[in-house]
């Protein structure tokens, strides 16, 4: 069965709607971000100045102009992009509470229609993106902590890498069991790092008070006027300053928008600019540091322990883009554009937490693949920033749809708004593009490996469709028929799943064909897919009755949520629908796929099609149906 997408919205979205925490909930969904939504950006101080300040040198030595401009640079980033961008304006755009790129992406339908190829395409390259970045943010993340142990002993080095690949393994060996347990433990570690790395900062600041200057943004502008291809070269390296600013949208729907907002402003963000104005204080008094300024901040007792730390914050920062991946996956599978998977909940309170086998150990083999062709957090940096400035570019394009047709802004104000976000993120993309030939060319390539998949995926269900839809007979004319001419009836519920409510299942049509029966009550349901991320239980289902023993129902359910056809089912007691799972048959077909020469795709497209609907998840699984229940019935078609 394809489940399809509705743009339909009514009371659900109403009663989706989260309360308002109160006071200490508050202040216990404030810490909580800085491990999930903060941890990401909380550990680009370990080699975001070192790296931008290596490219604006290019060798060469480090200068106070260039450590002034850089530092400048960087405070900016993080107020216009994080702050002005992120914080006060994207945080907005929420789809009942929730965000993210595929939220965007279902609110931009919402506003423009399904059919628009645009808003689908940008929606399929942002999630792509995030796959980059999911892949990318472990591997420099862990590797820039544990390069730390280098500057304890210089003995450590052969064993970075190696050490690093055991926390990989390790940190995606225990993602089936869920982060409910340890997740409660994340704000607070991670409130430490940031206290830490302000301390850090603070204790260099004296060493040149002339570095609190380069809060000024005409240093930056200097910077880049000055400084030609190597400034832009330095540029890109800033944008790592702010890598995992797209997961304060993408975790709004865990937390809360207040919450988030509260915690960048009153203590990540402040945090952040001492950590920065301490390392170049730093270097500014001794330009030779440039080798590791973060972890020279400290003194040399404190090394150890601060790796040590270091490491636990990197591994947290892991952790939340990784759940980040496996709830997009979810988001992505519902939509239409991935197919079905094996899902699993982790917690039975803490909404949000799955864990999505496939995907976690293509994530493992794909992270353990970077850190072994690229084997420091230096060569990874060439890849990071792409992946991160493409789905930054995405969301501003998105938003904009969502501006001007969903909020009704006039023509003016949405291109006021949209269009200085959009040109800072295209100059950051266009500086990070100059890293494309040192690695930026890896999440290029998975990103475009992964929409080929979505556009492949997304086609082949539609042809399929189409396809079907031309030999089937129309359900009311097959309901007509059947009441002249009975079958012999027996006992039971006979539920048939389909993606037409139009037409009759193949599955009932080989039901009559070859066993020449039909059961007392007969309910043919389609599964929907709303833009909503929840849908309320009295809007889940809807059936009509059509003649005789038939009836028509709608099963829908939000892009968060778990399909669970049997639970669905029981709600129409309350509609005067006699359910009883015991006396009931499900009926599901299973679709054997042929390429054709003549079909809508070309033949690679075909196969490519075809082996990703083998690969999918048995429906019966997906929709949490019971096995002793399902009959599944084989068909034979082709794309």
């Amino acid at each position: 069965m394809t489940t399809t997408v509705s743009g339909q919205a009514g009371p659900a979205d109403l009663a989706a709607q989260p309360a308002p925490p109160q006071a200490s909930g508050f202040w216990r969904l404030t810490l909580g971000t800085l491990g999930v939504v903060y941890g990401d950006i909380g550990t680009s101080p370990l080699y975001a100045l070192k790296e931008s300040l290596s490219a604006a040198a290019a060798g060469g030595t480090v200068t106070r102009e260039m450590v002034f401009g850089i530092v400048s640079l960087i405070l900016w980033a993080l107020i216009f992009i994080v702050t002005i961008k992120y914080v006060l304006f994207i945080l907005r755009a929420d789809n009942n509470g929730e965000g993210g790129t595929l939220t965007l992406m279902a609110l931009a339908q919402r506003a423009m229609g399904h059919n628009v190829l645009l808003i689908a395409l940008l929606g399929m390259f942002g999630a792509a993106l995030f796959y980059g970045d999911a892949i990318i943010t472990p591997a420099i993340s862990v590797l820039s902590a544990v390069e730390g142990l280098k500057l304890v002993t210089p003995a450590f080095d052969p064993y970075v890498v190696p050490l690093s690949l055991v926390i990989m393994v390790g940190l995606f060996a225990v993602q089936s069991h869920g982060t409910a347990r340890v997740a409660a433990w994340f704000g607070p570690i991670t409130a430490i790092w940031f206290a830490l790395m302000a301390v850090g900062g603070l204790r260099h600041i004296a060493d040149d008070p002339g570095i609190l200057a380069a809060i000024s943004p005409t240093y930056g502008v200097a910077f880049l006027a000055t400084h030609g291809s190597a400034g832009l070269f330095a540029l890109g390296a800033v944008f790592l300053a702010v890598t995992g600013a797209e997961a304060l949208y993408a975790d709004m729907g865990h937390f809360g928008r207040r919450p988030i907002q509260v915690a960048w402003l009153g203590f990540v963000l402040p945090c952040l600019a001492l950590n920065y104005l301490g390392q170049g204080a730093l270097l500014l008094d001794d330009p030779g540091r440039i080798e590791n300024p973060f972890f020279l901040l400290y003194p040399d007792w404190a090394l150890l322990p601060m790796v040590v730390m270091a490491t636990i914050a990197t591994i947290i920062a892991s952790q939340a883009v990784i759940t980040g991946a496996f709830s997009l996956t979810q988001q992505a599978i519902q939509l239409g554009l991935l197919p079905r998977m094996e899902i699993r909940w982790t917690s039975e309170t803490e909404k949000g937490q799955v864990y999505v086998p496939r995907v976690n150990w293509l994530l493992l083999a794909a992270v353990l693949l970077l850190v072994v062709m690229f084997r420091s957090s230096s060569a990874l940096a060439h890849a990071y920033g792409i992946a991160v400035t493409g789905t930054m570019v995405v969301t501003a394009v998105m938003a904009f749809f969502v501006v001007r047709r969903f909020w009704n802004w006039p023509l003016w104000a949405s291109v006021a708004v949209i269009v200085p976000f959009l040109l800072v993120d295209a100059i950051f993309l266009a500086a990070n593009a100059l890293k494309i030939p040192q690695g930026g060319w890896m999440p290029l390539l998975v990103g475009a490996l992964l929409v080929m998949l979505m556009v492949t995926w997304r086609r082949g269900t539609r042809i399929l469709f189409e396809k079907t839809r031309k030999v089937d007979v129309p359900l009311l004319e097959l309901v007509t028929m059947l009441q002249k001419s009975q079958p012999h009836r027996v006992k039971g519920t006979a539920v048939f799943l389909t993606s037409d409510p139009d037409t009759a299942p193949a599955a009932l049509l080989h039901n009559l064909k070859h066993n020449k029966i039909l059961h007392e009550q007969n309910v043919i349901l389609t599964v929907r897919t709303e833009d909503a991320p929840r849908v309320a239980d009295d809007e889940r289902v809807r059936i009509e009755h059509l003649g005789d023993s038939f009836w028509r129902a709608t099963m829908s359910f939000g892009y968060m949520e778990a399909p669970n056809i049997p639970r669905g089912l029981v709600l129409l007691r309350r509609q005067g629908f006699k359910f009883d799972i015991m006396m009931t048959s499900f009926f599901v077909s299973r679709r054997s796929i042929r390429p054709s020469v003549r079909g809508g795709m070309p033949l690679w497209q075909d196969k490519l099609f075809i082996s990703l609907a083998k690969s999918a998840s048995d429906a019966t699984d997906f929709f949490q149906i019971p096995t002793g229940r399902v009959v599944e019935v084989g068909t034979q078609v082709t794309v």
